[in-house]
């Protein structure tokens, strides 16, 4: 039997418990997970369906969550269109010929569903195991904008601004590509099977709010909302995003992913109706469990109706965490 009570509250209706997931839970802290490091690299593991259900399986398992994560990497829809990546540890995606010009662009190859036929086998091999909902996701236009801008991960993101700035015309256009891909990439997996989705915007708090609504804003609307028919819950998450919350939650979603940065009160204010995820700082899973348990606390307490709330971090579960406690803090949102 399913447990629904994830999907529940995305729609903002009542469940048994508050429902839990970790974002990063498939991989990086989990012993499985090291041990199938030990043989393989991240794209290896990602492009097998066998070795990717069994990293999405584990924290299922070994957790308790009340949601399952594709386990993939953000950068397989730029690879799927003709772009070359290496994952390197300990620095991240590495593009081989970054875009330098308006050019360049047309060098992106249209998505076709084929080029990531591995991804639907391994959610097919999922969803026949799986009891609780399967999530799938993309990064947000700007988030690959700026690794194809920049060729590998910054905290400057002066690249991309000043094609952002300098090329609006280019901008948009790379924008436009890339959205029309993501709409198509996050529709395959749905019809593979995938019961929500999850639009991850890591970068884009870097932005200015006028220059998110004008840069930004209306490529992810237009992912939302192309999405709306498909009637799976369509979760939109940003990192830094405080500044621009009230902007980042105009969008047609179901759900409103929060980092640590802003009070989930006053964000639930101003996101109005939609269901809220978050927002614990993922480093607080380094300390001593009565600390844990108080930051958990201070954000459930602090809510003003525990319909449409998702606990999560507000980013990912951090390599050190001991997943002793992860398990522990599952049981113990699940008993409040």
């Amino acid at each position: 039997m399913l447990n629904d009570t994830f999907l529940k509250a995305c729609y903002g209706k009542p469940t048994e418990h508050i429902p839990v997931w970790f974002m990063r839970q498939a991989g990086r802290s989990l012993p499985g997970y090291r041990e199938l490091r030990k043989q393989y690299d991240v794209l290896t593991l990602t492009r097998t369906p066998e070795l990717a259900a069994q990293a999405s399986l584990e924290p299922v398992e070994r957790l308790g969550v009340d949601a399952a994560i594709l386990f993939a990497d953000i950068m397989l829809l730029p690879i799927a269109m003709g772009v070359g990546v290496q994952i390197v540890d300990s620095v991240g995606p590495i593009v081989g010929e970054p875009i330098e010009h308006v050019a360049d662009i047309k060098k992106l190859e249209p998505f076709e569903p084929e080029n990531v036929a591995y991804l639907a086998e391994t959610i097919k091999i999922l969803r026949s195991e799986l009891q609780v909902p399967l999530i799938g996701f993309s990064a947000a236009p700007f988030t690959l904008a700026s690794y194809l801008l920049e060729g590998e991960p910054t905290r400057r993101w002066l690249k991309t601004k000043r094609f952002m700035f300098e090329q609006p015309d280019g901008w948009n256009q790379l924008m436009s590509v890339l959205s029309d891909a993501i709409i198509a990439y996050l529709a395959t997996q749905i019809e593979a099977g995938a019961q929500a989705v999850q639009l991850f915007d890591s970068w884009v708090g870097c932005l200015a709010p006028a220059d998110y609504r004008q840069y930004v804003l209306p490529h992810v609307q237009k992912i939302f909302a192309a999405l709306k028919d498909r009637q799976v819950p369509r979760i939109h998450f940003g990192t830094d995003t405080a500044g621009l919350l009230q902007d980042f939650a105009d969008v047609d979603c179901e759900v409103i992913g929060l980092d640590w940065r802003v009070d989930i009160a006053k964000a639930k204010e101003l996101i109005s109706n939609k269901a809220v995820q978050g927002n614990l700082d993922p480093v607080v899973m380094l300390a001593d469990q009565a600390t844990i348990h108080a930051q958990a606390d201070r954000i459930i307490d602090s809510l003003p109706s525990r319909n449409g709330f998702i606990c999560n971090f507000g980013h990912g579960v951090q390599p050190e965490t001991d997943d002793a406690k992860l398990k522990e803090l599952v049981e113990y949102i699940h008993a409040k």
